[in-house]
């Protein structure tokens, strides 16, 4: 059993951002889709844009989305390998 725990770090801090049914949905959401704006995921998820804009954040900060601005709007996707991975046995 290796001890090395700095190594297991990364991916114990991505499991504690999906571990949250909205970001979880948003993942899979964009697992499924490829790309999506606040706009059409707020209208999907029915919660304030406020809301979403929060665990967008988040998912933004661990590293597990990205977004790339087209115009006016964000598109966000998923950017870890691991997170799509991981989402593929889940779901």
């Amino acid at each position: 059993m290796d001890k090395d725990f700095v190594k297991y770090n990364e991916k114990a801090e991505i499991l504690k951002v999906l571990a949250h049914p909205v970001r979880l949905c948003i993942v899979k959401g964009l697992l499924e889709k490829g790309t999506c704006n606040v706009s059409n995921m707020q209208h999907c998820l029915e919660i304030p844009q406020s809301t979403l804009s929060q665990h967008i954040q988040k998912l933004r900060t661990a590293g597990i989305i990205k977004g790339e601005r087209n115009g006016l709007e964000i598109n966000y996707k998923i950017c870890n390998p691991i997170v799509i991975k991981l989402l593929e046995v889940l779901f």
